[in-house]
């Protein structure tokens, strides 16, 4: 089957490999160039670099213009494949391909369609989550579902984690699914549009903490939104990330204490900080402009940090 690849991120590359070892990738199109880095210099995407490679014809375009739909239509594709490309596809893109598109999605469709599936699913404390193949439609998200992976929550995955380990099973299902159009044996299930739910594109600002907020849901912001946006606060006026914590454990007596208060270490969890409910520990730190380091560390350079308030 010959198959126009779209993606863009370390983890879309995993299902470029897969779909290249059994059909024809006739094209790999992926972002362009960005500036990143202190230097601000132009970087490729990490589809582009693999399809490099591999020797795969590349594309791109700044917009998928009509000479652009020309290009690729030259190309007799019979199918797109995408997976975190992040960009909207027109129904004369679309046209192209007589078996359709298919799309890796990072959560159990309908729920969570959108941007950001992965972090949603952890600030909702979701029990289970997955990756979904879906037929691509014109509507974000909302096509005919082809394939299944489910993947019980613990509470304690990262986000990283969940990309890593949800589109490593997304390349699978996508080749099983490109392999059940080509045999005629794929059956897709509509959508049930009553339970979907949306997620939404993060913002910086998403990653100031409340300190009104509970320890847990403070612990699942601090899961979710690593790396990006993180979760920050203030000390003394600078910016303080707290990169690693969780739920404190232990019954921990706070009184009258302050919301955002430091209340002092444990020795086994780090430092610890009082919460609109329940108390959280940090194990991880960065203050502003400076490397990011343990707790213990931390406090080697902040001697006056028990006691302190954090935030407004």
């Amino acid at each position: 089957m010959r198959i126009l690849f779209a993606g863009s991120p370390p983890f879309a590359v995993p299902s470029l490999d897969a779909l290249n070892l059994s059909n024809t990738v006739c094209g790999v199109l992926t972002n362009p160039d960005r500036p990143a880095g202190r230097r601000r210099e132009a970087r490729p995407t990490a589809v582009k670099v693999r399809a490099q490679e591999l020797d795969l014809p590349l594309f791109q375009p700044a917009a998928l213009d009509r000479d652009f739909v020309k290009t690729i239509a030259a190309l007799s594709p019979d199918l797109l494949a995408v997976v975190s490309y992040g960009r909207i596809f027109k129904a004369d893109f679309l046209d192209l391909f007589p078996l359709g598109g298919l799309n890796v999605h990072p959560s159990l469709l309908p729920r969570f369609r959108g941007p950001s599936p992965i972090p949603a699913a952890i600030l909702a404390g979701d029990a289970e989550t997955g990756v979904t193949v879906q037929r691509l439609a014109l509507r974000m998200d909302s096509g005919d579902i082809i394939a299944v992976h489910r993947r019980s929550l613990t509470g304690a995955e990262t986000a990283p984690e969940l990309y890593e380990e949800l589109f490593s099973a997304g390349a699978g299902l996508l080749a099983e699914s490109v392999d059940r159009i080509a045999d005629g044996t794929a059956r897709f299930l509509p959508q049930k549009e009553e339970d979907a739910s949306y997620s939404r594109m993060l913002r910086k600002t998403d990653g100031l903490i409340d300190w009104e907020l509970g320890a847990r849901e403070l612990d699942r912001m601090l899961r979710a939104y690593k790396p990006w946006p993180g979760c920050y606060t203030t000390f003394r006026g600078q910016q303080l990330e707290l990169l690693a914590g969780g739920v404190y454990p232990e019954a921990m007596e706070t009184g009258a204490a302050e919301k955002g208060r430091v209340l002092g270490i444990d020795k086994n969890y780090g430092i610890l900080i009082n919460t609109g409910n329940g108390v959280l520990y940090v194990s991880e730190l960065r203050l502003q402009a400076r490397k990011a380091l343990s707790w213990r560390h931390f406090l080697n350079g902040q001697g006056d940090f028990p006691g302190s308030r954090l935030g407004g």
